[in-house]
């Protein structure tokens, strides 16, 4: 009897060897070649999962947010219930800091493919920026929700402050991975902005 292939793990190993190559040369240093020298595998059953190149490095940013918003959701899971809109948004601000090495993968991968998207038009022609927006809608309603529980300031705009919040994560995210700053001085500029925007006592 044939031995039955779970393609599922299969692209997955894929995808992983791809992110190793990445974080050791660079995503724009990534091959097809190369990613199956790296999964051990020949080029032909890699190309067997994925077409192209733009369409595998686009597959492993869809399981890196996946992997990241599993992250998030185990540290909300283990944060006091009900969880505030603080506590929520702080938690996803832990998670978007390349503060270990899962978050940095994916930090890099995000950003490397973001400034390659700008110039190849295979990798701009893929649905990159849903992610990004589908995180921007659900900040904004958690803001929202916010504003109804008396949580935070009625006159604050959910919509801008959550794509302050995004454009904020990614900006210190990367002086983190360029060595401008430490992760926990990150985190600190982060914990600075919430507590204002939450009307919260200074940290001492």
């Amino acid at each position: 009897m044939p031995k039955r292939v779970d393609h599922a793990q299969r692209r997955g190993h894929i995808i992983d060897a791809l992110v190793r190559v990445a974080a050791a040369e660079g995503l724009h240093a990534v091959t097809m070649r190369g990613v199956a020298a790296e999964a051990g595998m020949s080029l032909n059953l890699v190309q067997y999962y994925f077409d192209s190149k733009p369409q595998l490095m686009h597959a492993a940013l869809e399981r890196l947010e996946q992997q990241s918003h599993e992250r998030w959701s185990a540290r909300l899971a283990r944060l006091p219930h009900p969880v505030t809109a603080h506590a929520f948004i702080e938690a996803f601000c832990a998670e978007a800091l390349p503060t270990d090495g899962p978050s940095r993968a994916f930090h890099l991968v995000w950003t490397s493919y973001a400034v390659l998207a700008m110039t190849d038009p295979e990798l701009a022609a893929q649905p990159f920026v849903e992610g990004p927006n589908r995180l921007e809608r659900q900040l904004t309603d958690v803001l929202r929700q916010a504003q109804t529980d008396g949580e935070l300031a009625a006159d604050v705009d959910a919509s801008v402050e959550a794509a302050r919040l995004l454009a904020m994560s990614h900006g210190l995210g990367t002086s983190v991975l360029v060595g401008q700053r430490t992760a926990e001085a990150a985190e600190a500029v982060m914990r600075h902005h919430l507590t204002k925007l939450f009307g919260l006592p200074a940290e001492v």
